[in-house]
């Protein structure tokens, strides 16, 4: 969909996909280098079409600033590779052997990649490393993944754009692979306090030691 539209209309969702808190009408101005009054009605369109809507307004010392933020079918917009062909496989497991066995074999596939991740740099580490070194790849892998401030004694990791959100959605069973990576991985049991698939804002996970 996204190449049915205008450049500046382009640029501008961009603009917002990196911003996920969101961005003002004077915000996205200065970034397109075009008059509030075009971003207006760039911003008019987009919303009617459904790719944009109002967010949070940003306190200013006078009158609240308006975010704009992306709608899920906004971020749909953006090509997601593979993500046909993952529901066709999940979808042909859920079929021919229940939600069980889908959890069970997402769980053991992420086991499995967090055992190979692990033996790449093998060493005597803390759970707080292990879950730093964990948040920083799961940021190269485009969860835009980071260790939240004040998240109490245990570790945390925050993620804001989940590369499985639509099949999540359709499909809970996808979680079971993060958790169970994330807990191989770490050595931990996972607490999932929070998920985007549920209509969370971000993905948050705890790291509690294993008992």
């Amino acid at each position: 969909m996204i190449d049915i539209l205008g450049d500046r209309q382009k640029q501008l969702l961009r603009l917002l996909l990196k911003t996920k808190p969101g961005l003002t009408a004077d915000e996205l101005s200065k970034g397109l280098k075009i008059t509030r009054n075009a971003v207006r009605q760039h911003l008019a369109a987009l919303e009617r079409d459904g790719l944009i809507a109002p967010g949070a307004t940003r306190p200013s010392g006078g009158r609240p600033q308006q975010l704009y933020v992306l709608t899920g079918k906004g971020k749909e917009v953006f090509p997601r590779h593979y993500s046909w062909l993952a529901q066709l496989v999940v979808e042909a497991i859920k079929r021919d052997r229940g939600s069980a066995a889908l959890s069970e074999r997402l769980a053991a596939i992420g086991s499995g990649v967090a055992g190979q991740m692990r033996a790449q740099s093998p060493g005597h580490e803390t759970r707080e490393q292990k879950v730093e070194k964990l948040a920083a790849a799961m940021d190269r892998l485009g969860y835009n993944a980071r260790r939240p401030a004040n998240a109490g004694k245990a570790p945390v990791i925050e993620a804001d754009n989940c590369v499985f959100h639509e099949l999540a959605a359709k499909h809970p069973e996808i979680c079971d692979f993060d958790l169970a990576l994330m807990g191989t991985f770490t050595d931990s049991k996972v607490d999932h306090q929070e998920c985007m698939a549920r209509g969370g804002n971000v993905c948050r996970f705890r790291f509690i030691p294993k008992k």
